[in-house]
């Protein structure tokens, strides 16, 4: 009886919190900023342009719609050169194939997007998607913007 005791004691004591496992608490998931060196507060307005004026055509996740909008993710358009990506904004785009596919609709322009809207959009767009490339500058879009007119 005594060692009966003595068993459920331990099994009370081994059941109690203080002896209760510990678990390590689960890390926080890592900033996009942390793994594209692009600022938390930069993708987070980019994301808010790309809502109000790109989700519609290319989606929420950046695959576009086949033959008509083209997908953001991984093409030479978004990855490649700024200057020709600010340019799609400021004058839209038709009849060009991205990445080998025709797509059919006309992308109107979005000039009507401040510089700072523009900067932040095409650097959400180019590190979105599977994509990791450099940010686009305020200056930048000011300096294709200004050799337009």
């Amino acid at each position: 009886m005594k060692n009966s005791f003595i068993m459920l004691a331990l099994l009370v004591l081994g059941a109690s919190p203080a002896f209760a496992q510990k678990k390590t608490p689960a890390k926080a998931p890592a900033q996009k900023a942390a793994t594209t060196g692009v600022p938390a507060a930069v993708l987070l307005k980019g994301k808010s342009v790309y809502t109000q004026s790109c989700l519609s055509c290319h989606q929420a996740d950046g695959a576009g719609v086949d033959g008509l909008n083209p997908p953001l993710g991984k093409t030479d358009y978004v990855l490649g050169d700024k200057t020709r990506l600010i340019n799609v904004l400021l004058n839209g785009l038709q009849g060009q194939d991205i990445n080998g596919e025709p797509y059919h609709n006309v992308m109107p322009s979005q000039d009507y997007l401040t510089d700072q809207q523009m900067a932040d959009v095409l650097t959400y767009v180019r590190n979105s998607f599977g994509n990791k490339a450099s940010v686009v500058t305020v200056a930048e879009v000011k300096a294709v913007r200004g050799a337009k007119k």
